[in-house]
């Protein structure tokens, strides 16, 4: 069998930086282990698949996939997989609809780029969790929870030199941790880690802007935001709160096409 695939690199306008996501158009499911088998061989953050819905127009069925698990929620994987139908697949619509694990999220074709149209999280503020220096090697002066763990730091700088020890950050009870901090150059800035779903540090992370989109729409006064996550190949995203969802808008690049023989 020969599978179609595309390495995506989103949140980016240029090859090489960005967050790479693999994306397999299928015409029927595969089994759940040999979609688990490819992302883990494929061994970036996200494999996304994807099936036509029978009968619905621009509508589909999509799921990621971690080299470890599957997730409920990718915004990065979304975004290429939304870029593959557009751009390379020719769809002949403004709008896409996928059906998730986290009930439909649009896409659309916008001034801004590829705008998605995702569920906010609502954060709950909980205690710092005790010797956290010794997981990130700064301290926060927030903490807040949803599915994921934010930390809020004072300063972009903080953000920048974070020590992460994966194996420690790994054990808190999370499926990832989120930090962030004011930015310099764009309203907010983050980075984050989930060790626990076997990816140390995510280049950007589109999921987590459903907990940072909300929080800094309040702490800043304004529905607008940039953002810009720091790993080390950094991304952009802008953002807009609108009531109980997140507008996450950015561009993509293809790396790479290809078949896989399995």
């Amino acid at each position: 069998m020969d599978i179609p695939i595309y390495q995506i690199d989103a949140f980016s306008d240029q090859l090489f930086s960005g967050n790479p996501a693999a994306v397999c158009p299928l015409q029927a499911w595969l089994p759940d282990d040999k979609l688990q088998a490819i992302a883990a061989e494929n061994n970036l953050s996200e494999t996304a698949f994807f099936v036509p819905l029978n009968n619905t127009e621009n509508t589909y069925q999509l799921r990621w996939f971690t080299p470890a698990t599957e997730v409920d929620l990718c915004g990065h994987a979304t975004l290429a997989s939304a870029y593959v139908l557009f751009e390379l697949l020719g769809i002949k619509a403004d709008r896409i609809c996928f059906h998730s694990r986290s009930g439909p999220l649009y896409v659309m074709k916008t001034p801004r780029g590829l705008t998605m149209d995702f569920p906010a999280a609502p954060l709950t503020a909980v205690a710092i969790p005790e010797h956290i220096e010794q997981g990130l090697g700064q301290t926060p002066i927030a903490a807040f929870a949803a599915t994921d763990l934010m930390l809020v730091f004072a300063s972009e700088q903080q953000i920048i030199d974070l020590a992460p020890d994966f194996r420690w950050l790994a054990q808190l009870p999370y499926r990832g941790i989120i930090a962030t901090a004011p930015g310099t150059e764009c309203d907010f800035v983050s980075r984050f880690f989930a060790p626990a779903c076997g990816i140390d540090e995510d280049p950007v992370t589109g999921s987590a802007h459903c907990a940072l989109t909300p929080y800094w729409a309040a702490q800043l006064g304004k529905q607008q935001l940039s953002a810009r996550q720091l790993s080390r190949r950094g991304g952009s995203l802008l953002c807009e709160l609108a009531e109980n969802r997140v507008l996450l808008s950015g561009t993509a690049v293809c790396y790479l096409s290809g078949h896989i023989h399995c």
